[in-house]
C-alpha cells in the first residue's frame, strides 16, 4: 500500500511539468476526475435502472441521444462549472459551445472539448464506453465570455487531453505533454491509483482495428492496405490480427498497449469520415504522439489541422508510427477517392 499513488499525488507531485504549471489545471483535471466516478457508478447499474436506450432525440450530428449521452454530458458540464477554471466546454452533445458566465468562470484560463460518453450504444450490450477530454487555454480575454475562436484552435495547442474508459475496470489515462499515464480505479477507495506510468506504443502492432462492413465504400488505398494486413506473411509477422469494438477509447486503448492500428476513413457516403476532430481526434492524436505513435488523416497530421466548426469530422488513422505510416504509403499509392 506504501508504493500507491493516487491521481491527486502523482498531479502534485508532476506540477513542475505541466507546460502551464498552476493549481487551476490540476483543480480542473480534479473535476474531470469527480464526474468520472459519478458516471462510472451509473454505468456499473445501467442494467438496473431506467438509464439504458434512447431518449427519443438526436444530437447535432443527427445520431440518437442515449439517456447516459445526456446523463455524462450534464455532469461533465457540472463539475467542470463548480470549481471556476473552465469558462466554457464544447461537447458532442451540445449544438453550440457553452459559456459559463459566473464572474471566477469568466477569469478562468480554459476551455475543455469533450465527447462525455463515446460508444454509448454499447451500454445496453455491456460493452466498454468510455469519456473523452482535451483542455486548451483561451485565446480571448480573461473576464469576458468565452469566444468560438477558443474552442477552433488546432490540436498542437492542447495543454492536456485523455479519456477515461469504462470497461473490466475503469481506467483515467491522461498527458499534459509530458507522457502518459494511467490510473485504474479502485472503488473500495474510492480514488484512482496509478497503474500505467510513462505508457508507450510499440511501433509495430499485429492489429488492425477498422469496421470492415463499410469496405466495399474505403478509398480504395484503405481496401489495399486492409488486404497487405490480411495477407500470409510470416516473416512481416502477418497476417494481422482484426479487432473491432466499436467503441473509440476502447479500440485506442488496446492498441496502446499492445500496438497496432484504428481506422475511421472517409467514406462514399462519408466523404470526411464520421470522427469529431476536436472531440475526439485531437485529444487522441495528442496522447498517441505523448506515447511514441501517431495520427494522421491519411495525409497530414491530425494536430496541425485548423478547425474551421465545432462538429467538424475527419477521416482517422491513430496507432503504432510503422502501421501510420504505411497506410498512408497506400493512400498516396492510390489516390482515387472510392
Amino acid at each position: 500500500m506504501s508504493d500507491i499513488r493516487t491521481l491527486g499525488e502523482f498531479i502534485v507531485e508532476k506540477q513542475t511539468d505541466f507546460p502551464h504549471a498552476s493549481g487551476e489545471l490540476s483543480s480542473l483535471l480534479g473535476s474531470i476526475k469527480l464526474a468520472a466516478k459519478i458516471v462510472n457508478r451509473e454505468i456499473n447499474k445501467a442494467g438496473l435502472v431506467d438509464i439504458t436506450g434512447s431518449v427519443g432525440g438526436e444530437n447535432i450530428q443527427g445520431e440518437d441521444q442515449q439517456k447516459l449521452d445526456v446523463y455524462a454530458n450534464d455532469k461533465f458540464k457540472a463539475a467542470l462549472e463548480a470549481r471556476d477554471q473552465v469558462c466554457g466546454v464544447a461537447s458532442e452533445e451540445e449544438d453550440e459551445a457553452v459559456a459559463f458566465n459566473k464572474e471566477l468562470n469568466l477569469n478562468a484560463k480554459y476551455v475543455v472539448l469533450m465527447d462525455p460518453l463515446d460508444g454509448s450504444s454499447n451500454i445496453d450490450v455491456n460493452v466498454s464506453v468510455g469519456t473523452i477530454f482535451s483542455i486548451y487555454r483561451r485565446v480571448s480575454p480573461e473576464g469576458t465570455p468565452p469566444t468560438e475562436e477558443d474552442f477552433l484552435q488546432p490540436g498542437h495547442r492542447q495543454v492536456a487531453a485523455g479519456y477515461i474508459i469504462y470497461g473490466s475496470s475503469t481506467m483515467l489515462v491522461y498527458t499534459t505533454g509530458n507522457g502518459v499515464h494511467g490510473f485504474t480505479y479502485d472503488p473500495s477507495l474510492g480514488v484512482f491509483c496509478l497503474s500505467h506510468e510513462n505508457m508507450q506504443i510499440p511501433e509495430d502492432g499485429q492489429i488492425y482495428s477498422i469496421n470492415e462492413g463499410n469496405y466495399i465504400r474505403f478509398p480504395m488505398g484503405v481496401k489495399k492496405y486492409i488486404k497487405h494486413c490480411q495477407e500470409d506473411v510470416p516473416d512481416d509477422n502477418r497476417p494481422y490480427t482484426s479487432r473491432y469494438i466499436g467503441s473509440l477509447v476502447a479500440d485506442f486503448h488496446r492498441n496502446l498497449l499492445k500496438g497496432g492500428i484504428y481506422m475511421y476513413p472517409s467514406t462514399a457516403t462519408h466523404p470526411n469520415g464520421k470522427l469529431r476532430l476536436l472531440y475526439e481526434c485531437n485529444p487522441m492524436a495528442f496522447l498517441i504522439e505523448q506515447a511514441g505513435g501517431l495520427a494522421s488523416d491519411g495525409k497530414k497530421r491530425i494536430m496541425d489541422i485548423k478547425p474551421t466548426e465545432l462538429h467538424q469530422r475527419v477521416p482517422f488513422f491513430v496507432g503504432s508510427t510503422n502501421m501510420v505510416h504505411n497506410v498512408e504509403t497506400f493512400i498516396e499509392e492510390f489516390p482515387e477517392q472510392h
